[in-house]
């Protein structure tokens, strides 16, 4: 079996390989579109080479420190975690970076030629995900054949992924704030408009926050599920069911290439089709598999079912296109406040039907097949990957090429088949936000049950250490956010500042050039420093508790983290999907249009909620599942 799912694992890295090639050979376009998608690349690449660098002392200092406190084989896991981590995110932002330029001139064509460029590109980092993360796994076990030394690789790809996810989310907000409160409201200029000196920045924070971090958080919760599972099934030897998780994984590979090539024209149905094609194909693969097993079959489905509803649910709340957010919209009449406590208020409500799809999905899979049932079913959710990230990455590469037509002036026809594929990217934006939520919650409980196993604990929350616990968890999520958020509200004071002395040298009335340089700067400089402190505490927290308190207590602190985290990264992540979207519903001619008072009402409300859905609420992801993971692989200490 280990062989097959090798194997499976090179054909995604090939596949991702070749659709490169084709994305290279496509027309990059005229001088200034070259010019412009050049500036983004460069600068995406000076980020991540000053994120690696101080990535890179944190992975030798954890790689020595496992050595000597655990064993070498933990530390090389965790070693190999780390580097396929990064090589993911940093290959996803190369491909997005070249394929926008490419977009935006395809688009010259038709919308189809543009989505096709930026769909392909966004699968090149879905196929780099899911067969980067089979091979270590696949790989690691062959050597090891220890499912309890795989934590170190979920420990290693889940620390580069909240580092990615938290830098990378700072960076693009601080630019995204900067160039929309004082180019849109204050100097009333367009949004891409190339006299603003942050709008190469933000181009540039759509690639390292949305592509690097959204494939660093998703190849861990995908790594992290597999080993969850693979943990858990290894008591079960008379069918292999520590194999079982990676050959599901090794089909929805297959189903994913698959269905790449239904992708086919220019509306989001043409993005449906790949995914819902990907997964019938999934639910065949997976029947042939287990069909001696159907309640793990059924898990499977669940799984699959459960990351699908949450999506359209995700959809629903946040789209444009449905009551919602058109109510947030149309209270942006009466001003600013009520704006901001519809969106916040309705992110909240949107909490209820996931909460109980995933209630619904633990139950049902535990009946069926205990706690492993759980871990497939998550492995279910991720099993489609390949395809699910395509469509969600796929969005920063539209909003770049939107930008870069604008930027370039194109012409109206271009613009707007750019700005057509960017519309559907906000809805696959919101629904990869969905699944992501989802995904990680599962993992995140098959983590936290792994741990009570291999501790030999019972959580019974009246013991004072274990409530104590819960209480410092269930506190956690909140603390990371305030933190993760007013980086953000610092940053953006400096980007603002910055934008604004530039517009007093002259720049909007054509003296001089703006600045981008200084402004990528500022988002660099900010992301890099601000992204310690949080990252830091996901680390430290779950081994000073269990150091301190004992493993019952840092039990009690998983739990807690788990419940509050899974709320507050829907609230987070809907509100802000609300908000944005709303100021998109009224630029679009809908209660006065741009520039009337309830766009400049919605406007500000969008930047309150720009660190809400891209800064705080992904990352909430990661810490949950990457708590989990340090207390697994410290937890000899803890004994």
């Amino acid at each position: 079996m280990l062989i097959y799912s090798l194997i499976i694992s090179i054909i995604a890295l090939v596949s991702a390989g070749i659709l490169t090639y084709v994305i290279k050979k496509k027309n990059s376009g005229n001088e200034k579109v070259q010019e412009l998608a050049s500036l983004i690349h460069k600068g995406a690449l000076t980020f991540l080479k000053r994120e690696y660098r101080l990535l890179a002392i944190f992975v030798i200092i954890v790689t020595v420190l496992l050595t000597l406190l655990l064993s070498q084989q933990t530390a090389i896991a965790f070693l190999v975690g780390a580097i396929f981590s990064i090589s993911a995110g940093n290959l996803g932002v190369r491909i997005a970076t070249q394929a926008n330029g490419r977009t935006a001139q395809a688009c010259t064509k038709s919308a189809s030629d543009g989505l096709k460029i930026a769909f392909l590109s966004g699968a090149v980092m879905g196929l780099t995900v899911v067969g980067l993360g089979v091979l270590g796994v696949t790989a690691l076990y062959y050597f090891f054949k220890d499912t309890s030394i795989l934590f170190g690789f979920g420990f290693g790809a889940s620390s580069v992924a909240l580092f990615a996810r938290v830098g990378g989310g700072i960076y693009t907000k601080t630019a995204d704030m900067g160039a929309d409160l004082v180019g849109k409201v204050e100097a009333n200029i367009p949004e891409d408009d190339p006299r603003n000196p942050g709008v190469i920045a933000d181009n540039v924070g759509d690639n390292v926050g949305d592509v690097g971090g959204m494939g660093a958080d998703l190849f861990e919760s995908y790594v992290d599920a597999i080993i969850g599972a693979m943990s858990v099934g290894a008591v079960f030897s008379a069918f292999r069911g520590d194999l079982i998780p990676l050959m599901i994984a090794s089909i929805g590979i297959i189903s994913s290439i698959i269905g790449i090539y239904f992708v086919k024209g220019k509306s989001h149905s043409a993005l449906n089709r790949g995914i819902f094609a990907s997964s019938v194909i999934m639910i065949i693969g997976s029947f042939i598999l287990l069909r001696t097993n159907l309640s793990l079959f059924a898990s499977v489905v669940s799984g699959l079912i459960a990351g699908v509803l949450i999506g359209l649910i995700t959809q629903y709340y946040t789209s444009e296109d449905h009551k919602p957010t058109q109510k947030v919209a149309e209270s942006s009449k009466t001003g600013v406040a009520v704006n901001i406590l519809g969106g916040l208020s309705t992110g909240m409500l949107s909490t209820l039907l996931p909460v109980i799809i995933i209630g619904v999905v633990i139950i049902g899979t535990y009946q069926l097949s205990g706690l492993y049932g759980i871990a497939i079913a998550a492995v279910g959710l991720l099993s489609t990957l390949g395809i699910t990230l395509a469509t969600d990455t796929y969005g920063p590469v539209a909003d770049n090429a939107a930008g870069i037509a604008e930027m370039a002036k194109l012409g109206d026809k271009v613009r707007k088949r750019c700005e057509s594929l960017d519309a559907i990217g906000n809805t696959t934006a919101a629904i990869g936000k969905g699944f992501a939520i989802g995904s990680a919650v599962l993992t995140a409980i098959v983590l936290f049950a792994v741990f009570s196993e291999q501790a030999n604990i019972t959580i019974n929350i009246m013991e004072p250490l274990v409530f104590s616990g819960l209480l410092l968890g269930g506190m956690l999520p909140f603390i990371f956010s305030a933190l993760t958020i007013k980086s953000v509200d610092k940053a953006a004071g400096k980007m603002i500042e910055e934008i604004r002395r530039q517009f007093k040298t002259g720049i909007l009335k054509g003296k001089g050039k703006p600045d981008y340089e200084r402004c990528i700067s500022i988002s660099t400089d900010a992301a890099l420093y601000n992204m310690i402190l949080p990252a830091g505490l996901a680390v430290v927290a779950p081994i000073v508790v269990g150091l301190v308190l004992g493993p019952e207590a840092l039990g009690g602190l998983l739990a807690g983290s788990i419940v509050t985290g899974f709320l507050l990264a829907i609230t987070l992540s809907n509100s802000g999907g609300i908000w944005d979207n709303a100021k998109k519903y009224i630029e679009s001619g809908h209660f006065g249009g741009k520039g009337s008072d309830p766009h400049k009402a919605a406007v500000v409300g969008d930047t309150v909620g720009d660190p809400f859905k891209d800064t705080a609420g992904p990352s909430l992801n990661i810490l949950l599942k990457l708590m989990a993971i340090v207390s697994l692989v410290f937890l000899p200490l803890f004994l």
